[in-house]
């Protein structure tokens, strides 16, 4: 299994929650989900000096299955549809193998 930490700056939550709705279904299709998915108020520290407000872990079963899935076509149109204006900057955190 492969986890990812993410960090994000949401600045537009009604086209991140197209996004979301949008990109689940692919990603149950694949075997991914979300562990954990959280809003916050405060970034108190962070090495790139970016705001984060929303943090969430994502696995996939692979990593080959985690590299097709943000290649995949279908995942991409939905990318630069809402996520591209809804999130100012993305910070992953931490990617590792459980």
């Amino acid at each position: 299994m492969i986890e990812i930490l993410v960090g994000l700056n949401v600045i537009d939550t009604e086209s991140y929650k197209f996004y979301r709705d949008g990109m689940i279904p692919l990603l149950t299709a694949v075997g991914g989900y979300f562990k954990y998915d959280f809003t916050i108020d405060e970034t108190l520290k962070s090495d790139k000096n970016s705001k984060i407000n929303r943090l969430f872990l994502i696995c996939f079963p692979s990593h080959t299955i985690k590299e097709s899935f943000f290649n995949d076509e279908a995942y991409l149109a939905i990318k630069s549809t809402y996520f591209e204006s809804a999130v100012a900057n993305t910070t992953i955190i931490a990617e590792y193998e459980t």
